[in-house]
């Protein structure tokens, strides 16, 4: 079995998928998530570098990738001194979701992409293990596969 051309993900309300939906010019898919930058070593100083985004991807009514707008609301490292990191990603993701015109929330279904922001692969990523097909939701590291139903694995 093959990796769909469209990759359903089901929207769960207080969940991993509770910023996803419809709006005036397509679908929306929101998070906020660690990444760390392609390449990452865990070493000395990784608190630096595990950084914490806000992030909006838009798709057209196909599933077709539009837009992302993605912003970094600070690291690890800041997170742990001062502990406003994650509600300054929360507020700036609740601004963007926002700023969508009739937007309500449901189950989407989008097409892979991809894109890299400050090193960080963000995207709906897929490949084939052992003859197994998946889809992987980046930085998020939310797992897709058969029977394609739009739940995911952590």
């Amino acid at each position: 079995m093959a990796v769909p051309g469209i990759i359903p993900i089901a929207y769960e309300p207080h969940g991993r998928t509770e910023a996803i939906g419809l709006y005036a010019e397509g679908q929306f898919l929101g998070s906020v998530a660690y990444g760390f930058p392609k390449g990452f070593q865990l070493d000395n100083g990784w608190e630096q570098r595990k950084r914490l985004y806000s992030v909006l991807h838009t798709f057209d009514a196909e599933g077709n990738h539009r837009d992302s707008e993605i912003w970094c609301a600070g690291t690890w490292a800041e997170q742990q001194r001062d502990g406003a990191v994650v509600g300054r990603a929360r507020a700036h993701l609740a601004t963007l979701l926002r700023s969508l015109p009739r937007r309500t929330y449901t189950d989407i279904a989008v097409r892979p992409f991809q894109l890299t922001v400050d090193g960080v692969l963000f995207g709906l990523v897929t490949g084939e293990d052992e003859g197994e097909p998946w889809a992987e939701l980046h930085p998020d590291n939310l797992g897709f596969g058969p029977p394609w139903d739009g739940s995911y694995d952590t």
